[in-house]
């Protein structure tokens, strides 16, 4: 039987794995737990007696075939249950992740299949992530950070990158959410701030803001 602090720390390696990382070191996981690297290196042992991973001392980490399921399977539950609060509950894009963090290790796979039915079999959750379906694929779309994007161009939000919750209450304050159109104006070449046309008026957004914001070409 598979514990929730395993499953979190599935979870971490599998974004940090995600970010580029081939093979996830012991300080990487101890910063994204907020741990002591000793700690991290007794359960990464764990996890290997487990197959659940591959440790391998100085080097790092990374997860075998079965580690990998478990951790879509998480972040299927964790995507489905933020959907679930916000359509559902009422609840706004930025109370839903913690509360999601509990509901991911209900350890029901017809519970998941039946909530996944149940909404229709969402693609993205609040945040614009995609969802891995039963069989474990994802739905990706093309996108790039607004901190990328070209002066003159026109384009659609479509996900955010950071979703702390300070992160999200300051896009609501500025009007900015998934779907919102909006156009670069200009770059800013001393501190990389970004101009933007979005609601019919101009604003300006830090290089901090546009480096967390997804967005499509329209």
């Amino acid at each position: 039987m598979i514990t929730q602090t395993e499953e979190n720390y599935i979870k971490a390696i599998y974004h940090l794995g995600q970010q580029g990382m081939e093979t996830v070191s012991t300080n990487a996981i101890a910063d994204s737990l907020n741990t002591k690297a000793s700690s991290v290196t007794d359960m990464l042992k764990k996890l290997a007696e487990k197959n659940y991973a591959d440790y391998i001392k100085y080097q790092g980490v990374i997860l075998t075939k079965k580690g990998k399921k478990i951790a879509v399977g998480i972040i299927r539950k964790h995507r489905l249950w933020e959907v679930f609060l916000v359509e559902k509950l009422n609840f706004t894009w930025d109370e839903v992740h913690e509360v999601a963090e509990d509901l991911e290790h209900i350890q029901s796979e017809k519970l998941t299949d039946e909530l996944d039915a149940f909404l229709e079999h969402p693609t993205h959750d609040p945040h614009g992530d995609p969802i891995p379906d039963k069989n474990g694929n994802f739905k990706q779309i093309e996108k790039i950070l607004l901190s990328k994007a070209l002066v003159g161009s026109k384009y659609q939000c479509v996900g955010v990158k950071d979703t702390s919750s300070t992160f999200l209450k300051y896009l609501d304050a500025n009007e900015i959410a998934l779907g919102t159109e909006l156009k670069v104006l200009h770059k800013e070449p001393f501190d990389q701030s970004i101009k933007i046309k979005l609601n019919g008026r101009d604003t300006t957004v830090s290089q901090n803001v546009a480096k967390n914001i997804f967005l499509k070409t329209l």
